[in-house]
């Protein structure tokens, strides 16, 4: 690491820390309420986050898998559900040290250095992945702007979100024509870019990726991906006794994940609580239950990513080991 870069890294950590210790300031939390509420989260509403957490990463990893399988030639090895799951969680657990996106990237590209084509499908893959969770999250933050533009309430958001769900579900094909047509103007002029990750993106238009039925169960995905972070949320409020509203929330967090998109602090730290705090305080969370929630939100789900990721590392890890037993196990026999 470079001189520049580590002062880059202190700095970025440095205003994480002062996002924190303002926000705190601002909404007169006390810590040792705080610290009390986590120390009497109950086994079973952390078993709760787990699970949920568990089907987050399974709808990560199926998401990136079904890009891997359009993409991948027929001399890729093919990596398993376990080994996909694996690397979606460390992903995550490492997206709370550094901006998830270049996490996630790192963690499925050294995944696949083994494997064939590791910036193609670790890299350009997870950024593909990805970019339908921020197109989907783009297209609910418009239910949740109008919701408060119109001082709407539960049933305004639901019916919102639903709208625009259906209308990306139906931007879909014209969006893949219309990408498919600029790829093959830029082709027609331009011959393929020498770095790895650009040509990856030029030959998107020969590969199965621009697919309008996969781009479908891509949206599909993103939404029940949203779904669960949401219910994350809701589970970490209950867990330290604090009630925020379930449409409040879903209507706070595609701004959240927005603004998570900069990458200011490793792991949002500090930008994403201070985004979530204002976004429920918009839609009517007091400040004070708001930034409660957010301190221990960043906690609990810490917690949980490195639990979920050393989990299944050590499920990863069996599966390996026992693997070249199975055929003597059959001779055996």
């Amino acid at each position: 690491m470079t001189l520049r870069r580590a002062l880059l890294a202190v700095a970025s950590a440095a205003l994480g820390i002062v996002l924190i210790a303002w926000l705190i300031k601002v909404s007169n939390i006390d810590l040792r309420v705080t610290a009390q509420q986590l120390r009497n989260v109950s086994l079973i509403a952390f078993a709760k986050l787990v699970a949920l957490n568990v089907l987050l990463v399974y709808f990560s990893s199926e998401k990136w898998r079904s890009i891997d399988a359009a993409w991948r030639r027929s001399s890729d090895s093919v990596p398993s559900r376990t080994t996909s799951f694996t690397l979606t969680s460390a992903g995550l657990a490492l997206g709370m040290l550094l901006p998830v996106q270049i996490a996630m990237a790192t963690a499925r590209t050294l995944g696949t250095y083994v494997q064939g084509r590791p910036l193609k499908r670790g890299t350009a893959g997870t950024l593909l992945e990805q970019g339908f969770d921020l197109l989907t999250v783009a297209f609910l933050a418009v239910a949740s702007w109008a919701t408060w533009f119109y001082s709407g309430g539960a049933m305004m958001w639901t019916w919102s979100a639903l709208a625009m769900t259906a209308l990306a579900l139906l931007a879909v094909s014209p969006s893949i024509r219309l990408i498919r047509w600029l790829a093959a103007s830029y082709n027609a002029r331009t011959a393929a870019p020498r770095n790895r990750i650009l040509r990856s993106f030029w030959e998107l238009q020969h590969s199965g990726v621009l697919n309008a039925s996969l781009a479908r169960r891509l949206v599909m995905l993103s939404m029940g991906r949203f779904c669960v972070v949401v219910l994350m949320q809701i589970q970490t409020a209950e867990a330290i006794r604090v009630h925020i509203s379930l449409w409040q929330m879903a209507a706070a967090i595609p701004f959240v994940i927005i603004v998570s998109v900069i990458g200011l602090t490793p792991g949002g730290l500090g930008v994403n609580e201070l985004a979530a705090v204002t976004a429920l305080k918009v839609f009517g969370t007091p400040l004070a239950v708001a930034a409660q929630w957010a301190l221990a939100n960043r906690i609990l789900i810490a917690v949980s990513y490195f639990l979920v990721a050393a989990g299944a590392a050590i499920m990863l890890g069996c599966k390996k080991i026992m693997a070249p037993r199975a055929p003597d196990a059959m001779q055996d026999r």
